[in-house]
């Protein structure tokens, strides 16, 4: 796998860990992983509004087993009502590439 925490007492600290954290604590994927794009997106205008600070666009792929019978819109749901309280908070955009572990 290639999502590891940095440290595994402390609290996720970046947008990044805290998205790391919360898929592996519902999802327990077999593959994870996230890769910040937000660079690439900094001269956007919803960006900007967000400040400029990053973390706003990220790539995740994902195998999990949870996603075992579900269509790709369901899938998209899925990781989109796991992260709504990142959406609330400046999370932007995400790129996923989601897979069951019998389905791909």
């Amino acid at each position: 796998m290639s999502e590891t925490a940095s440290h595994p007492s402390a609290p996720p600290s970046s947008r990044r860990e805290r998205i790391a954290a919360l898929l592996q604590k519902e999802l327990s994927p077999t593959q994870l992983e996230i890769h910040d794009d937000s660079a690439r997106h900094a001269h956007h205008a919803g960006a900007k509004a967000l400040g400029g600070g990053g973390e706003t666009h990220f790539n995740i792929a994902i195998t999990s087993a949870r996603f075992d019978g579900l269509n790709r819109v369901a899938r998209h749901r899925l990781i989109n009502d796991l992260l709504g309280g990142e959406f609330s908070s400046g999370l932007h955009a995400l790129s996923l590439v989601l897979h069951g572990e019998q389905t791909p």
